[in-house]
C-alpha cells in the first residue's frame, strides 16, 4: 500500500497480481489496483480526467490519459470517500505506475493536479 496527499485529496493505492489471469509463458501478467480517494480539503472536488504512467522492467513505457475512472466522474464533498479497482496488464513479472487526476473545485472551479503516489507491480515468487 502507499499513500499520498495533495492539496487535501489523499491517495490510497492497493495491488494484486491475478494469478488466474496471467499467462507468464506468453507474456501476459495482470495486476488489479484498488484506490481510494479521501477528500480531506474544505472544498467540494470532481475527478476530471486521469493520467497514468505504465513501466514494465523491458524498458516498455506506455501512457494513458482519459476522462474520469472506470466511466465516471465523482464528485466528493468534504469528508468523502470513493474507491474504484481497475486493472493493468504488463509483459514482464515487474513493473510500476504512477500519475495524476485533474481535480476540480466545485465552488470556483479550479482545476488542479492529485499526484497518484508510485506503486510497483510484482508477481509475488519475485519477491523472495
Amino acid at each position: 500500500m502507499v499513500t499520498s496527499v495533495t492539496k487535501g485529496i489523499r491517495i490510497v493505492v492497493r495491488t494484486q497480481y491475478q494469478d488466474l489471469y496471467s499467462k507468464p509463458d506468453q507474456g501476459h501478467f495482470l495486476f488489479t489496483y484498488r484506490i481510494t480517494i479521501e477528500n480531506n480539503s474544505e472544498y467540494t472536488v470532481k475527478l476530471l480526467r486521469r493520467h497514468w504512467f505504465i513501466f514494465d522492467s523491458s524498458s516498455e513505457r506506455r501512457e494513458v490519459e482519459g476522462d474520469g475512472v472506470v466511466g465516471q466522474q465523482p464528485v466528493l464533498m468534504p469528508g468523502d470517500i470513493y474507491e474504484y479497482e481497475s486493472a493493468s496488464n504488463l509483459t514482464t513479472e515487474l513493473g510500476k505506475m504512477s500519475g495524476y487526476y485533474i481535480m476540480e473545485r466545485q465552488a470556483d472551479k479550479l482545476q488542479f493536479r492529485v499526484e497518484i503516489p508510485e506503486f510497483e507491480l510484482v508477481v509475488p515468487a519475485k519477491l523472495n
